[in-house]
């Protein structure tokens, strides 16, 4: 079976205990080579997750001939520029999540992409490719909770580790731009199409000035979505998605466990079944599907647009929170 062949750019903490051991499983890809500016950690890194080949800069990565495609984990302020030097280098891109630091970044990465079509690129939204998403979707489309009406999700954790980048406002830092991504995402995935205008909370830290505590309202026309997204409070997560008939709440909707079955609930008037997922790893999925889409040259699971137009809700977020008036989607 035919695998594509990947390189890591950088040498983050998240590609190194979440990306890289999950990819080991996958049928049709496979790490071989990663990239950071200092050649000793990636010699390190590259040794201790058993990946062949080690560079120490992004350039020696990107001309790398043997590599296919190229992961991109770096922190968001760099996530538009070197992807697109990616592309120009001809390797395919799988870019992690938030796309950029505006939806006119993305649009930058969207318009390279074209003058590359024979190159795949996509944003590395893993959520979406648990089994668990995939049934909550078909429940959805089925009519099993009847109409659908409004979602309600959360999102928190705690750190104010200064160092820590998501405390960084300058490079892209803050709830929103890290985890609210995910409520935005999850909430146009389910209603399949875009808000038709936006409200937005937004609490700053008085010294990162990153947005620590955000909600929002998107108004769907048919229905609503509701979120809270904090770095600043007791870790938790849930989504639960509300029909006319029913109910689907999903116990672990992102940081879905590797290694534990996960478990959503869907409730019918006043009866509640509890449906069970065989253990998979939604990074592993991720890294087949993508491979996949360039081993037979179809689209990707999610196309840049969608990227893009994610980008441009949180951007709603934000403009709603300082005007205090909703902000009308285009």
């Amino acid at each position: 079976m035919s695998k594509t062949r990947w390189g890591v750019l950088s040498t983050s903490k998240f590609a190194q205990t979440k990306i890289i051991p999950a990819m080991k499983h996958c049928q049709h890809a496979e790490i071989t080579a990663i990239a950071s500016r200092n050649l000793e950690a990636a010699q390190e890194a590259a040794q201790r997750l058993e990946i062949a080949k080690a560079y120490g800069s992004y350039e020696e990565l990107l001309a790398d001939a043997e590599l296919d495609v190229i992961y991109n984990p770096m922190p968001n302020h760099m996530h538009v520029e070197w992807s697109i030097k990616a592309l120009e280098a001809g390797k395919h891109v799988l870019c992690e999540k938030p796309i950029g630091l505006s939806s006119a970044e993305g649009q930058r990465l969207l318009d390279a992409a074209k003058q590359h079509p024979k190159l795949k690129v996509m944003e590395a939204f893993m959520y979406r490719h648990h089994p668990q998403w995939q049934h909550a979707k078909q429940l959805v489309t089925d009519g099993k909770i009847g109409e659908l009406r409004t979602i309600q999700s959360f999102f928190s954790y705690f750190n104010t580790d200064a160092n820590n980048i998501r405390n960084q406002a300058d490079i892209g830092g803050g709830a929103m731009m890290d985890i609210g991504c995910y409520n935005v995402s999850l909430s146009r995935f389910i209603f399949g199409e875009e808000p038709k205008r936006v409200l937005g909370i937004v609490e700053r830290d008085p010294q990162f000035q990153t947005d620590r505590l955000s909600s929002g309202v998107l108004d769907f026309g048919r229905g609503t979505a509701n979120f809270t997204c904090s770095t600043q409070l007791s870790p938790y997560q849930r989504v639960n998605i509300f029909g006319t008939e029913g109910r689907i709440e999903i116990e672990i909707p992102f940081n879905a466990p590797p290694d534990k079955p996960c478990k959503m609930w869907l409730q019918q008037g006043s009866e509640i079944e509890e449906i069970v997922f065989d253990i998979c790893d939604q990074y592993t999925i991720q890294g087949d599907l993508f491979s996949l889409a360039v081993l037979n040259d179809t689209p990707v699971p999610t196309p840049l647009e969608d990227a893009v137009a994610n980008m441009k809700v949180i951007e709603a977020v934000f403009e709603s929170s300082k005007t205090g008036n909703w902000i009308q989607e285009e």
